[in-house]
């Protein structure tokens, strides 16, 4: 028996229906996810670890809590065996503080080259008060930069700025902002918003994110050398990010290709810390 019309007009519009419904409910879900996207932007980029914990570097050092009108600076500071030595201002990366092991692995061993150290906190890591941000932790490396200055009385000359994962991108805003001896970046993104529209390629995240971190359009301004550390095997931040943000930066700068990925590089690889030693002695930094 064949259909009437009326029949297959119905069925037409109820198809139509369930393929109206259908796109109604798929665009509600893909505003549903920009909304968490954006609401959970500072937990995702930052991954703050709040509570400061029990490890501390090796002996002697001591722990500066200096508040000011422009915020809270939280540091290491682990003197050189030579106070006159130059000092290195370490900004460590994403998951971790100040306490965490492998940022304390990077202070001891950059004061075994025969650096002073100081290894500021952010604001919202490490038992620090308040939230996360790209502004903010700019602003909690230049406190940072200024207690070597204006306390310390250390000459520009006489810091290195050194950044590791998201580190990397704090000092490069810093770098490009102040006077240095020299740069050392670790596992350094070109953007954090590249790597963002990389992992989320079907959302706008160029639109929405407010923590952009695009060091590959300031790493021009930095003047002084530029090392830069970055591990083939890294999965966190692909060496092509590396060699972006590298090919962009002007000269003197160095690349060093590192093993043990994007964690563990500066633990497992023999020749990391003796490429740092030797990059600073280039630049008469070290004996």
């Amino acid at each position: 028996m064949v259909p009437s019309f009326a029949a297959m007009t119905g069925r037409r519009l109820s198809l139509k229906r369930a393929i109206a419904g259908l796109a109604i409910l798929v665009a509600v879900a893909y505003v549903g996810a920009i909304a968490w996207l954006v609401t959970n932007e500072t937990r995702l980029v930052f991954q703050a670890v709040t509570t400061l914990g029990d490890r501390r570097p090796s002996a002697p050092f001591d722990r500066v809590d200096a508040a000011s009108e422009d915020g809270t600076l939280r540091a290491w500071v682990l003197p050189a065996a030579t106070p006159e030595a130059p000092w290195v201002l370490f900004l460590h990366g994403n998951d971790s503080n100040i306490a965490s092991r492998m940022n304390l692995l990077h202070v001891d061993r950059l004061r075994a080259l025969g650096l002073n150290v100081l290894a500021p906190e952010y604001r919202g890591f490490g038992g620090l008060g308040g939230t996360p941000s790209e502004d903010g932790l700019a602003e909690d490396a230049r406190h940072a930069y200024d207690f070597l200055r204006n306390v310390k009385g250390v000459h520009p000359r006489q810091i290195v700025i050194y950044g590791w994962s998201l580190g990397s991108a704090v000092a490069v805003t810093l770098a490009s902002r102040v006077d240095e001896g020299a740069v050392v970046l670790e596992g350094a993104p070109a953007s954090v918003v590249a790597i963002g529209e990389q992992r989320y390629p079907m959302f706008p995240v160029r639109w929405i994110i407010r923590n952009p971190f695009e060091s590959i359009l300031r790493v021009r301004a930095i003047g002084s050398p530029m090392l830069f550390l970055h591990s083939p095997e890294d999965i966190v931040i692909p060496i092509a990010e590396g060699r972006r943000l590298f090919d962009a930066a002007a000269s003197p700068k160095e690349f060093v290709e590192v093993s043990g990925g994007h964690v563990y590089a500066s633990e497992k690889d023999p020749n990391f810390f003796p490429a740092i030693r030797t990059f600073l002695r280039g630049q008469h930094l070290l004996p």
